[in-house]
């Protein structure tokens, strides 16, 4: 099978390539999935240059998330049958014609959602929910902000804030970016370009964003927290801007906010049956329509450096999908 393989890290993806692979079978427990399409997440590119929190020795094949049909079981299983169209994912192991999952990792795709589409949901939509429900513990009438909002996990917290009820101002560095977040449902959009602080304040009545939703970090999180409300929650959800910010103690101690890091997976690895109610919740909401992942573009898996680049350099809106075949 055709597979992208990381053989070497490296920060300019050199050492990323298409490679022909013997197929995987799955052990007792797994399912060999025909992959229908996969979606390009910023943690597949951390991985390919050695700056993720889980260290892979090369070779390895990236990917999350994925969306096919099941080709082959493994022992044990007796959720799915051949030919069934699932999605879901694991870790790693999706960019390709081919991948072996955990059965406990997969659903039975929505007939609502494509495979595209399908293929956008699971890492996203689970890290806005574990954000905002589990550690940020939103609540409806709240204001919250959402910074990188026009990226994949960006969108997914616009629409699932909504959906919890919240006021969405959402943040970015394009207006044309914005204008499709805005679109999506975010009642407000400002442009990070000349500072976010003032107009977050004005958008509050001076109170400030109770829930701050930062995938970005950097400047973007020392601005946050001048503009976070008394008792608000400031949501540490990754680094894009490519620098880990830090705060004094005296601010959160004297305006009375929290520093909450999110990691969603893990969260679900620590509390089990936490773990598996958050996967259920969303899963409900993607098959009610009350939720639906944007999708960027379709790119050839052979086009996947492209991608990846796209990702890099903040063009996509949404989840960009690599189409296998």
């Amino acid at each position: 099978m055709r597979a992208l393989v990381c053989h070497a890290l490296s920060d300019d993806f050199s050492g990323v390539e298409i490679r022909e692979v013997e197929p995987p079978t799955p052990g007792p427990g797994e399912v060999l999935i025909e992959v229908r399409a996969t979606s390009l997440n910023f943690p597949d590119l951390l991985l390919c240059q050695g700056k993720y929190q889980l260290k892979l020795d090369p070779p390895f094949i990236p990917g999350m998330d994925l969306a096919g049909t099941v080709a082959a079981l493994g022992e044990g299983v007796d959720s799915f049958a051949i030919g069934d169209a699932v999605c879901g994912g694991a870790r790693f192991g999706g960019f390709a014609e081919y991948a072996v999952v955990k059965a406990d990792g997969l659903q039975h795709k929505p007939d609502n959602l494509s495979f595209d589409e399908a293929a956008s949901y699971s890492a996203a939509y689970l890290t806005a929910y574990v954000a905002l429900v589990r550690r940020g513990r939103l609540q409806a009438g709240e204001t919250l902000l959402v910074h990188g909002a026009s990226g994949g996990v960006g969108m997914a917290a616009v629409d699932v804030g909504k959906l919890l009820g919240a006021t969405v101002i959402a943040t970015g560095g394009s207006d044309d970016k914005l204008a499709k977040v805005r679109a999506y449902g975010a009642d407000h959009v400002l442009n990070t370009r000349d500072g976010f602080r003032d107009q977050v304040k004005g958008l509050t009545d001076g109170r400030g964003a109770d829930v701050i939703y930062d995938p970005v970090g950097g400047d973007v999180f020392d601005e946050s927290v001048r503009c976070i409300a008394f008792d608000g929650r400031l949501l540490v959800i990754g680094f894009t801007s490519g620098r880990i910010a830090s705060v004094s103690t005296n601010m959160p101690l004297i305006k009375g906010f929290s520093v909450v890091g999110v990691r969603a997976g893990e969260y679900g690895r620590r509390f089990p049956d936490r773990g598996r109610e958050n996967v259920k919740q969303i899963w409900a909401w993607a098959r009610d329509g009350k939720t639906r992942p944007c999708v960027h573009d379709r790119l050839p898996l052979a086009q996947a450096l492209l991608g990846f680049r796209d990702l890099q350099n903040r063009k996509i809106v949404g989840k960009l999908i690599l189409n296998p075949k």
